[in-house]
């Protein structure tokens, strides 16, 4: 299927870095299932692990320390964006997470921020600058719920 073809149930664009991100990522898939899914990462190694029927993406990985990266994962991001047409983005971190945010809100999609679980003391970098360009933005600790957001719903993990 071409991606610019739509399916059954809302376009949502699941955007996560690797490790504890994506891992927290394919935990709330399933709450997505009946929806049109694609997936953005930033390893060719996780493709085995989206769900069947669902579209992959891969970016590259960047820091704010690496600003010619970041360029490059922005306009790759922006262009699967573009195709995908997402109505809704979801983002469980880090800096792809964020650039899908601010692209998507662009693009008009709703978008949520899931805040990693390895935050426990404060909301990641990406999190906080992330936060008031999300329609939810969540933590997954109780005690960094705040007013104004982020809200807290439980945990993923």
């Amino acid at each position: 299927m071409r991606s610019n073809q739509r399916t059954t149930g809302k376009r949502v664009l699941a955007v996560a870095s690797g490790g504890g991100h994506w891992v927290q990522m394919l935990r709330i898939a399933p709450a997505f299932a009946d929806q049109d899914m694609a997936f953005v990462t930033v390893s060719e190694l996780y493709r085995d692990d989206v769900p069947a029927g669902a579209r992959f993406h891969v970016i590259n990985d960047a820091t704010r320390w690496n600003k010619v990266k970041l360029v490059f994962m922005l306009a790759k991001l922006a262009w699967i964006m573009a195709r995908e047409r997402p109505d809704v983005v979801i983002s469980t971190g880090a800096a792809p997470g964020y650039f899908a945010l601010r692209i998507g809100r662009l693009l008009g999609a709703r978008t949520i921020w899931i805040d990693s679980m390895a935050n426990v003391e404060r909301m990641s970098m990406a999190g906080e600058m992330a936060g008031r360009h999300a329609d939810l933005w969540l933590t997954q600790w109780a005690h960094l719920e705040r007013e104004g957001g982020p809200a807290y719903r439980g945990a993923v993990i």
